[in-house]
């Protein structure tokens, strides 16, 4: 039996590579008449409203397409805003009930550079979902569990109708061509860090922590329960690649009343070992914090401990990766051309 996260399967834990969170856009679509393409990457649980009517009909936190009245299928493509392994994908269905595709297929692709939607047209596409088939009003999850790097991918449904939401989770897998070795954030998602662990993720994921750019609002935040006893709350992040970090930015902006008191970060060294890297500091709520860290060991994973609970929005590490982390970085993206 698959294993699940309340009741989901446990690779819908890691990161939409699609979300527009990222950067992820929908850059084609066969058709769009009744609700736009662009909503299948947008971050948020689709909404509805019913008996809300616009000049083309009832609408639509989703994609979808005209009636066909001949012969074909409608098509999106969308480039990952984090270009990765597809480990799984969710066509959500949402509100879709009388009109959701009955069958869909996936299809991924790798590219270098920028190319367009035609220039996409032309090259050489990987079947991740051959024709299965899909519920209205679901989360209809197909699971991939892939190791090449994939930078687009397309949605087809047979023959029309409504997705609202298209989730591509993986590990992201940056291109060390276009990441400075020397100077960079080692735990962010985009460079290919990864959540290994939390405490408690009640109101919202520890991989928000990691996600680019300033948090909008609390929910865009990583935040825990209110804890009832002696213990404090932690994640822990393995880093892009082992390295050196230099600077720490402990941003807990929108969190007032729930930000924690302290905070502690430490580092794991190759062998295993833990050591401190920011001794248990204040706090203040609604701040970005930013501190000088000592000269530290080449660490390969960091925990953030908060005092006792709460919530951060962001978490960054800057740094310097090693010359082991940059053979490493190297070595998983070669590893992942396919």
């Amino acid at each position: 039996m698959e294993e699940t996260v309340n009741d989901r399967p446990e690779w819908t834990a890691l990161p939409d590579l699609a979300s527009r969170k990222f950067g992820g856009t929908v850059m084609w679509a066969t058709d769009e008449l009744f609700a736009e393409k662009e909503n299948l990457v947008n971050p948020w649980v689709p909404a509805h409203r019913t008996e809300t009517f616009g000049p083309k009909g009832q609408v639509y936190d989703g994609w979808e397409t005209r009636r066909h009245r001949e012969p074909g299928d409608d098509q999106a493509v969308v480039r990952l805003g984090l270009a990765g392994a597809i480990t799984g994908v969710v066509v959500d269905t949402a509100f879709f009930k009388g009109n959701y595709p009955p069958f869909v297929s996936v299809e991924a692709c790798a590219a270098e550079g920028y190319p367009s939607a035609a220039d996409l047209s032309t090259v050489d596409w990987d079947v991740l979902v051959k024709r299965g088939a899909a519920a209205g009003h679901t989360e209809n999850f197909f699971e991939i569990g892939g190791s090449k790097r994939y930078t687009h991918v397309r949605l087809t449904m047979h023959p029309d109708g409504g997705v609202a939401r298209l989730r591509v989770h993986g590990t992201p897998i940056p291109d060390p061509r276009l990441l400075d070795p020397g100077s960079l954030d080692l735990a962010a998602l985009e460079n290919g860090a990864v959540v290994t662990g939390c405490s408690d993720m009640f109101y919202s994921s520890p991989g928000n922590l990691f996600s680019p750019g300033l948090a909008a609002h609390q929910a865009e935040g990583w935040e825990t329960a209110r804890r009832r006893d002696d213990g404090n709350d932690w994640v822990t992040v393995r880093l892009a690649g082992a390295g050196v970090v230099r600077f720490a930015e402990l941003d807990n902006s929108n969190l007032k009343g729930n930000a924690p008191g302290w905070a502690a970060l430490s580092g794991r060294d190759g062998d295993g070992e833990w050591a401190e890297l920011l001794p248990k500091t204040r706090l203040q709520p609604d701040t970005r914090h930013r501190f000088a860290l000592a000269e530290g060991p080449e660490v390969t994973e960091v925990r953030l401990d908060i005092y006792p609970d709460g919530g951060m929005a962001r978490l960054r590490l800057f740094g310097a990766l090693s010359e082991r982390g940059r053979a490493d970085l190297a070595a998983r993206f070669e590893g992942a051309q396919g």
